[in-house]
């Protein structure tokens, strides 16, 4: 069985038993009732552990992630996420939360190239995007400084209300421990 007939199988035995009311989800609504938007990595140690260790819930918070839980430009998937989160959404704090062993601080952007070409990508594709990957992927070498730098490109971002507190915060995939980077309230503008 190929991975999409698993996850279709999966599905099938969920649904039949979501049907059937043996499940732990009640209905929820789009807005996240704790006004809540987590700005965290894809790693896939953090599915199902961060939510848990925070004491988030289905129905409680916006999650986004991205590769590094990086912010590349002032208007780039993320901030328009933040921006849907904060305008539509009733979200009103932002938290930034990195990891400890993030994969992206030890991926250079040569060696993206090469594995890009081994798997055939046009040299003329990878041409069209190498600057902004080089700055991108080159830039990241520790989580803890990049939580420093999402957190102050988001608050000065200026979509992004001065009454949202944008908080940074790492989190140990290991032990499920999170430490404050940045404390939000201290720059937010009441």
């Amino acid at each position: 069985m190929n991975i999409l007939e698993q996850v279709l199988a999966a599905n099938g035995q969920f649904v039949e038993r979501f049907v059937e009311g043996a499940h732990d989800c009640p209905e929820n609504s789009k807005l996240p009732n704790r006004h809540l938007a987590i700005f965290t990595c894809m790693d896939t140690r953090l599915v199902d552990f961060l939510e848990p260790a925070m004491g988030i819930k289905r129905g409680e918070a916006k999650v986004i992630k991205n590769a590094g839980n990086s912010v590349t430009g002032p208007f780039e998937s993320t901030i328009r996420s933040l921006i849907v989160s904060i305008f539509e959404l009733g979200v009103k704090e932002v938290m930034v939360i990195g990891h400890l062993d993030c994969g992206l601080a030890h991926t250079t952007a040569e060696s993206l190239i090469q594995k890009m070409l081994v798997r055939k990508i046009s040299p003329d594709a990878i041409k069209m995007i190498e600057a902004e990957l080089r700055d991108w992927i080159d830039h990241f070498h520790h989580p803890i400084d990049n939580i420093e730098e999402v957190v102050i490109k988001i608050r000065n971002n200026p979509l992004i209300p001065k009454d949202v507190p944008i908080h940074g915060l790492i989190f140990n995939p290991h032990t499920g421990q999170l430490e404050v980077v940045v404390d939000g309230y201290q720059a937010c503008i009441k």
